[in-house]
């Protein structure tokens, strides 16, 4: 049984699925290693536990990067978020109000602010 909810898709598609699927459990083992952390009595074992989640972030922090770079969405929204100081309800509000102006100047653009895009960026991978 497939983790597919559609049949026919393209080989950037199942990449992407591949991606995200694996993000996922890769933020998933870095919950469970926090919580034997957490849990454990003994400081060498901790430190071993300890070291193995921060590998975990490391692979989480690599398949995001590579979503950011095979996907526009990813790259805009993530440059929007992160290394920010400011309330991240502030940015979402402020990256709004661009996304606005950019389709004022140009009434055909979509939320990623080039025309004709619907907001979801290129399905294409970039060369």
């Amino acid at each position: 049984m497939s983790d597919y909810h559609e049949a026919d898709l393209s080989a950037f598609a199942r990449d992407m699925h591949r991606a995200l699927v694996s993000l996922k459990e890769e933020i998933e083992a870095v919950e469970w290693y926090t919580q034997r952390v957490e849990a454990c009595s003994d400081p060498t074992l901790r430190a071993v536990l300890a070291h193995n989640r921060d590998e975990e972030i490391e692979h989480a922090a690599m398949t995001l990067e590579w979503l950011r770079r095979s996907m526009p969405g990813w790259d805009r929204v993530l440059r929007t978020y992160l290394f920010t100081k400011a309330p991240l309800t502030e940015l979402e509000a402020s990256g709004e109000k661009q996304a606005a102006s950019v389709a004022a100047h140009d009434p055909g653009a979509g939320a990623g602010g080039v025309a004709g895009d619907l907001g979801i960026g290129s399905l294409r991978s970039r060369s």
